[in-house]
């Protein structure tokens, strides 16, 4: 009985107060952790690995913008990320890069840790379950890293272009260079699908990874280097596992934050913040709203009217005025239906796409939406990509894929009556690594 209350413990803490799930373990401890619970434990720690998502990639898209009285409020690095300057983004001692890789380092010792645990018959589902997790968390952040510090994805070019460190250990004797795109990929396919394999189909709560949750990641890694074929295939495998939606016609639009958090949309739950994107300062780009018809109920849930022609954002599925960053099966759906899109099995995705809105517009108002023209479909899927997970700092991957294959799409910010913009494939796509890093590592600076 006490072995069962040490294990769920951590998880009842989570779900009623986050603030002191566990406490913060020295590097020390991380390494000397000898039982499959220490190493749970190690896992279980959700300000590293849930809370630990970085806002960088919203901060520098569109999703949003700043009117000049809010940017002139915010501390420079925030201005600068805004701009896309390139320099002093980034804090100096506390960072996303620091973030990632804390994290990284705690799965990678619970790794090291469990070559020292033996896998025996009594132990091999815990063994394997502790196995997946470390291997889910390392590939997230790898994944992350390169999405915000390394070019998208180009078969074409990714043995040379310049990706983020892959440390695999806990030697901080062994120093840090800059793998190949390539090699960062190759790194994050090969975690997940061992996490696949070692990972439960559900875990006992969301804020432990689990196997359709991975499936979902393999599938945004495999999407944003536009292997559509093979993310068709894990996006399906993980919306067979769970592929429940909410229907918003049960959410309160009145309400100050209508979508709960842990709902049944969730694979994996974690988190970003930024003062910057909150509620009261962040205002939803018009463009974006102008999608929304007049029935789509995400348009009152999604949004809080200011009254004043702008709109912030509310519709957070972590049920605060926090940004979800996990995984969930909305994503995935929209994924399945873009690759089947990109395939022409056109049935099948627009399927997909009329299951999600059917669950998002007010009942008995939506018509399915028909065509046999492969771009209309893949142009719908699209746009609904867009309206559905923004906010969640996806748009940044999203623009990166996209202008690889032509989109074209431009990147503008008016402050101050000056216009900043990233044009299609510049170098301003990929930010610059925090300086204080490059200054301790010698590793090379993005341009």
């Amino acid at each position: 009985m006490k072995k069962l209350i040490y294990i769920i413990l951590p998880l009842l803490l989570v779900i009623f107060s986050c603030k002191k799930f566990l406490d913060e373990k020295s590097d020390r401890s991380l390494a000397i952790a000898e039982t499959l619970a220490d190493q749970q434990s190690l896992l279980d720690h959700y300000q590293v690995l849930n809370q630990a998502d970085g806002n960088a990639m919203e901060m520098s898209s569109t999703d949003f913008y700043l009117t000049d009285a809010d940017f002139s409020s915010r501390l420079e690095n925030e201005r600068n990320m805004y701009t896309w300057q390139r320099a002093n983004i980034f804090l100096p001692d506390l960072n996303e890069w620091g973030n990632n890789y804390r994290a990284l380092y705690r799965a990678n010792s619970v790794i090291e840790n469990l070559a020292k645990i033996p896998r025996i018959a009594s132990n091999a589902p815990q063994w394997d379950n502790v196995s997946g997790q470390a291997y889910f968390y390392r590939a997230k952040f790898i994944l992350k890293s390169l999405f915000v510090w390394a070019p998208a994805y180009d078969a074409a070019s990714a043995g040379t272009d310049l990706g983020v460190p892959l440390r695999e250990g806990t030697d901080f004797n062994v120093p840090s260079f800059r793998a190949s795109v390539e090699e960062g990929y190759a790194q994050v396919l090969a975690d997940l699908k061992v996490s696949i394999r070692c990972l439960p189909p559900v875990a006992v709560h969301v804020i432990r990874p689990s196997k359709a949750a991975a499936f979902g990641l393999l599938a945004r890694a495999l999407l944003s280097m536009r292997r559509y074929n093979e993310a068709f295939l894990y996006a399906d495998s993980s919306l067979q596992l769970k592929s429940e939606l909410m229907d918003f016609n049960s959410l309160s639009p009145a309400s100050a934050l209508p979508i709960p958090r842990f709902n049944v949309e969730v694979l994996h739950d974690s988190f970003f913040t930024g003062v910057p994107l909150s509620n009261v300062r962040a205002k939803i780009d018009p463009q974006l709203i102008a999608l929304y018809e007049p029935n789509d109920l995400r348009k009152v849930i999604f949004f809080n009217d200011n009254k004043n022609g702008t709109y912030g954002f509310k519709g957070s599925y972590e049920g605060s005025t926090t940004f979800f960053g996990g995984i969930a099966v909305d994503e995935v759906l929209l994924m399945r239906a873009e690759c089947l899109a990109r395939m022409n099995r056109l049935p099948e995705a627009l399927a997909d796409l009329n299951k999600l809105l059917r669950n998002r517009y007010k009942k008995n108002t939506f018509v399915d939406k028909q065509s046999s023209d492969q771009e209309v479909v893949k142009t719908m899927i699209l746009t609904e990509r867009r309206k559905e997970l923004l906010m969640r700092g996806l748009r940044w991957p999203d623009v990166k894929r996209l202008n690889r294959e032509g989109a074209g799409i431009i990147f503008n910010r008016v402050v101050k009556g000056i216009n900043y913009s990233l044009t299609p494939n510049s170098t301003g796509f990929v930010l610059p690594i925090p300086e204080q890093v490059i200054e301790l590592s010698g590793m090379p600076q993005n341009p």
